[in-house]
Formats: structure tokens, C-alpha cells, sequence
């Protein structure tokens, strides 16, 4: 920290305050229509931020708290104190040969000023490689952070994380490819197949067609689907269709035909709210989620051959696992909790489908844990999404949940998002309510009592009339 009399505000380079706030990017409080300079040149505020400087003392530190101006072509490797902060606090500068400065009334509790070689010295120990920087600017400014952390707490985190950088997607390379767990697909029919698991294109519009090509594209750039040879034989085609959601495409296999024959891989999905209690205690929460985690997914020769696609008389072959594929959860929670029998068995790792959740109690144990579940990621060539990661928070939305080392409670946002949606009209409008509402059973007093007339109301010899009774019951 550097006190500069000369200096009308108090302001930091944004290289410095990216060795101490490696993901401060985002943070600071945009300024407009204000001109600054020094010496001459003109310097260029990217924002207000808000910091906690410590100035040591053999008896006690005295916490400062400022609010910093960034500036972008600052140089300087410093918080730079002006005048505005040496007024606020009282700070004044002894002009004799042992150099001092005192804070506030307590004139004789003084502050040594460091030289200038041992400043160097801090500075250079404190500079990351070319590869870490770019890691903490580029890719850490996706993922979430707790901000309670500590500074300590938050650069060991961030080498923690830069050691077992491979887990994570990168643009260069957005997909696993995950070793020793290729998906098969087991049918309880022989060829020749019936003509069900032989579709023909499905008819496309003009519109439909433009955005199907650009999803294949796509997929096929990721390495998640191949064009067919004209001369290899082609026995099973399902047809994909594009779907809109407000305004938005989305490409969508029905592999119904191919499902009716796939023999069931039944494989128990973890109870959410069971999963979900082991977390009361937690003061540490770490959540990532696996990136488009059935892509990752290799497919075995037998499986390529039966998940072939046509659109436009043109064949594609899955070379990963698609969704909408019958066993596709089955195989994704065995072959996370095969990865994990260790961890999941010692009770702070929860894994449902592709959501990966540490939490424990104390901070060291939250850091080896964490390393151990990366080491595997590692092992097994799975990428995970970092726009998806929060890291080391206390309370954290996850599942449909909020959860706190003091309790589990129920989003709200996801009971809003039905609430301002109308009653339902048909059984299959009651069947998806009450999906919703079972997912929160464990919330809703008397849940069994209070929704029996609705779950009565999905029987198909019931015929559907929403009774009083009924009404009740949904708006409960």
C-alpha cells in the first residue's frame, strides 16, 4: 500500500487487484462522466470497488475500509491511499529520518513503511505464470465464489482448482470423453428389426430444416455425431424433429420405437430430499454440475449403429450418449456412483444424475475433499461446467432446494414459476402438478390427506371435473 499525499483519491491498477482479487471482474461499481489524470496522462476508471486493507503492527492490525478506484492503465504494483482516505482516518506521514506514519488520535502506535527492495520482493512472489492467469481471468470468471471466503481461503481454493484445471471444459475443449464406462443398448429383438426402428425423414419447414442443420453442425463439431458412408448398411433411423421454446430451437430425437425395444436397465435414483438432510450440518457447500454430461457418454459399436439418425434423406450415426434414450439415467448414477463408492459411502459427497455436491463442516476438510472428487474427474476424463460451479458457499440453491447448514427449504423461485401458471385443465395437466408438488412432499403437512382427490382425478376410468373438493385441494 503505498500513501500518496499528492494522490486526490484512493484507486488500484486492475493487474494488482487481480494478484489479490483474482475475480474482482464484474464487481466494482461502474463510473461515468468523471476525468482523472497523472502525470499528465489520462487514466481510465473502470468502476468503484469496495476492499478491507490491513496495515500490520507488532501489537495490532488496523483494518481500513476503502472503496478503490480501478483503473485500467494503472501500473502501479500498489494500493494507491489518497488523500481523500489519509483524511477520513487521521493518517499522518513523519517527515524524520525513521520514517512513520500514525492512524487516527493514537499518535504513539507508529507504522514502519517497507523499503522499496523488500516491496519488489512481495510483489514478484506474488506473480502467477502466463497459464495461471489466464486460467483465474478467462476461465475462474465463470464459476461463483463465496464471498465470505477470506482472501487466504480464496487464492488456496484457486490453486486448488488450478491444479486439476483439466476437469474442467475449456473452449478448446468443451467435451469429455469418459473412460471405461461406454454405453450399450441391449434389445429384445433380432434382425431384421420390426419396421418401427426404420423411420424415414420427418417433414421439415423451410425454418425447421435451417436450425436442424445448424444443431447437427454443431454436434458434429463436438464430436457427438458423424455422417453415415452411402456404403455402409444402415438397419435401424429415428427421426428428429425441431422443437421451439420462446423462440428458441431445439432438436429433439424420438426414439420411442427404439425405446419400446431396449431391454430396462433398472437402476435406483438417489431420493432428493433423503440425499439433501445430509447437509444440515454442512458449513462448506461446494456444487458442480458435468458439462452436457450424457455427451460425454461413449457409445459402444453396437450402440453407434442402433442410435443412427436421418434428417433431410442424410443418415448421422451417435457417437455419445443422446438424451432421450431409455436406461440413459440408469447408466449415468451407476456409473457416477462406480466412480465415487468411496466418497459417497463416507457420506459428505452427493451425486444426483450429473450434479456433483461436497459439503462438509470445517475448511480443510471442504479443500481435501474437494481435491480428492477433481483427482477422479481427472482419472475418468470428465469436464465439468463452470458456469455451473459454486464454490464454498453456506447456503446454496441446489436440486429445487435451498440449503443451509441450519436447514433445507424450498426454492422459491421454482414454487412462483407455478404458481403463475393456471389451474391445470386435463389429467395430464394434474399429473405434471403433482409431480411438482410430490417433489416437495417432505414440505407439505398431511401431503398423502390433502392430495388424494387429485391423484383420484388421474385414473383413467375417473372422469375429470374439478370439483370443490379438487379445487381446494390445488390451490393448497
Amino acid at each position: 500500500m503505498t500513501l500518496d499525499t499528492g494522490a486526490y483519491c484512493t484507486c488500484v491498477g486492475k493487474s494488482y487487484l487481480r494478484t489479490i482479487v483474482p475475480y474482482w471482474e464484474g464487481k466494482p461499481i461502474p463510473i461515468q462522466g468523471v476525468k482523472f489524470s497523472s502525470a499528465s496522462e489520462s487514466m481510465k476508471p473502470l468502476g468503484i470497488i469496495d476492499l478491507t486493507l490491513i496495515s500490520p503492527h507488532p501489537s495490532q492490525c488496523i483494518r481500513l475500509k476503502v472503496d478503490l478506484l480501478v483503473m485500467d492503465n494503472c501500473t502501479s504494483n500498489h494500493f494507491v491511499l489518497g488523500n481523500d482516505y489519509l483524511s477520513i482516518y487521521g493518517i499522518d506521514i513523519s517527515s524524520q529520518k525513521d520514517r512513520y506514519f500514525t492512524i487516527g488520535d493514537n499518535k504513539r502506535k507508529k507504522f514502519d513503511f517497507l523499503n522499496n527492495k523488500r516491496q519488489i520482493t512481495i510483489v514478484k512472489n506474488e506473480e502467477k505464470s502466463p497459464e495461471m492467469d489466464f486460467f483465474i481471468t478467462e476461465q475462474l470468471k465463470e464459476a461463483e465464489f463465496n464471498h465470505e471466503l477470506t482472501v487466504k481461503m480464496k487464492e488456496k481454493l484457486i490453486d486448488f482448482l488450478f491444479k486439476y484445471k483439466n476437469a474442467f471444459a475449456t473452449y478448446k475443449e468443451p467435451q469429455g470423453a469418459l473412460i471405461g464406462h461406454e454405453v450399450d443398448i441391449i434389445l429384445n429383438v433380432e434382425n431384421p428389426y420390426p419396421p418401427i426402428l426404420r423411420k424415414p425423414a420427418y417433414p421439415a419447414s423451410p425454418r425447421a430444416r435451417e436450425a436442424l442443420e445448424v444443431h447437427i453442425k454443431e454436434l458434429m463439431d463436438l464430436g457427438v455425431l458423424k455422417k453415415v458412408g452411402h456404403n455402409e448398411q444402415v438397419e435401424v433411423t429415428t427421426h428428429v424433429i425441431i422443437s421451439w421454446h420462446n423462440g428458441k430451437s431445439r432438436m429433439v430425437g424420438d426414439f420411442r420405437g427404439l425405446n419400446t425395444y431396449t431391454i430396462p436397465d433398472r437402476y435406483a435414483i438417489p431420493r432428493i430430499h433423503e440425499t439433501l438432510t445430509q447437509w444440515e450440518q454442512a458449513k462448506f457447500i461446494t456444487a458442480m454440475d458435468s458439462l452436457k454430461g450424457f455427451h460425454q457418454n461413449v457409445l459402444t459399436d453396437n450402440a453407434k449403429k442402433l442410435l443412427r439418425i436421418i434428417a433431410h434423406c442424410v443418415i448421422f450415426e451417435y457417437l455419445r450418449m443422446p438424451f432421450g434414450i431409455k436406461n440413459a439415467l440408469s447408466h449415468y448414477q451407476r456409473m457416477m456412483n462406480t466412480i465415487f463408492p468411496e466418497e459417497l459411502s463416507e457420506g459428505w459427497l452427493i451425486i444426483y444424475i450429473d450434479d456433483i455436491i461436497i459439503c462438509l463442516e470445517t475448511w480443510d476438510n471442504h479443500l481435501s475433499r474437494l481435491e480428492r472428487v477433481l483427482q477422479k474427474i481427472v482419472q475418468v476424463n470428465m469436464k465439468i461446467s463452470l458456469k455451473k460451479c459454486h464454490f464454498a458457499y453456506s447456503k446454496l440453491k441446489a436440486l429445487g432446494h435451498v440449503v443451509s447448514g441450519l436447514s433445507l427449504g424450498i426454492d422459491k423461485n421454482k414454487i412462483a414459476a407455478v404458481l403463475l401458471k393456471p389451474m391445470a385443465q386435463t389429467k395430464k395437466g394434474i399429473q405434471s402438478f403433482l409431480g411438482f408438488a410430490g417433489h416437495y412432499r417432505q414440505h407439505i403437512k398431511d401431503f398423502a390427506k390433502n392430495f388424494k382427490s387429485l391423484y383420484k382425478l388421474c385414473d383413467q376410468h375417473t372422469v375429470y371435473e374439478m370439483t370443490e373438493e379438487r379445487v381446494k385441494a390445488y390451490e393448497q
